[in-house]
């Protein structure tokens, strides 16, 4: 029987990436990016935190080895550290604690929230581990052009914001991932559903910054 590599698979999401790009909103060139769009994003960040907490949570319930379980638990400490940061940033463009959890109208704000959710219950390991590794590369570059374009149209905003927002992505968390799906693969996970959650989340994350733009 011969092996399925899990670098394999990257290189088809980056291939289907390359067809049908992950669009960023708040990059549009229609949009006049303003204080308010940030203030939406890190309110629908701020529910997205809360979503993925218990998500891992749920993975590490399923799959409670190693590496799966070693990535759950560093994912949810990436999350739970991550959320006083935001806090943080929150206060600094004038959020209060109550606007942290309002309830945007848009299903796109709700997007990643379910498909993560929904990966998190029916997902095998190596979907999980793929769909873990689409977020963390399409949300970190995503992220980084957002800086960009703020600087480049010269959008003051607090330093909270942009140290938040400029973070690379964690490489050793990306190789962890790649461990986990070739792990799970090697046990006999569907490869065409590790595609198909990893295309999901990038959906997803092109819904969030949607959302993030619909001020």
């Amino acid at each position: 029987m011969t092996r399925i590599d899990a670098a394999r698979l990257v290189e088809e999401v980056e291939n289907r990436r390359l067809a049908h790009p992950v669009p960023n909103a708040l990059l549009a060139t229609d949009t006049e990016l303003t204080p308010d769009h940030l203030r939406r994003l890190i309110g629908i960040e701020a529910q997205c935190h809360r979503t993925e907490l218990a998500a891992y949570g749920t993975m590490l319930s399923r799959f409670p080895h190693r590496p799966a379980a070693d990535l759950y638990l560093q994912l949810g400490r990436l999350v739970y550290d991550a959320s006083p940061k935001l806090d943080e940033c929150a206060r600094a463009l004038g959020l209060d604690p109550a606007e942290m959890k309002f309830r945007p109208p848009e299903s796109a704000a709700y997007a990643f929230d379910g498909v993560v959710s929904w990966v998190a219950v029916q997902g095998s390991q190596a979907a999980t581990g793929m769909s873990s590794y689409a977020d963390l590369t399409c949300y970190y570059s995503g992220c980084a052009e957002l800086v960009a374009r703020v600087r480049a149209v010269g959008l003051k905003v607090p330093d909270e914001f942009l140290s938040y927002y400029e973070d690379d992505s964690p490489d050793e968390l990306c190789r962890l991932a790649l461990e986990v799906v070739q792990d799970g693969l090697d046990r006999g996970d569907d490869p065409d559903e590790v595609l198909l959650c990893a295309r999901l989340l990038d959906d997803s994350i092109g819904d969030f910054w949607r959302a993030a733009a619909a001020v």
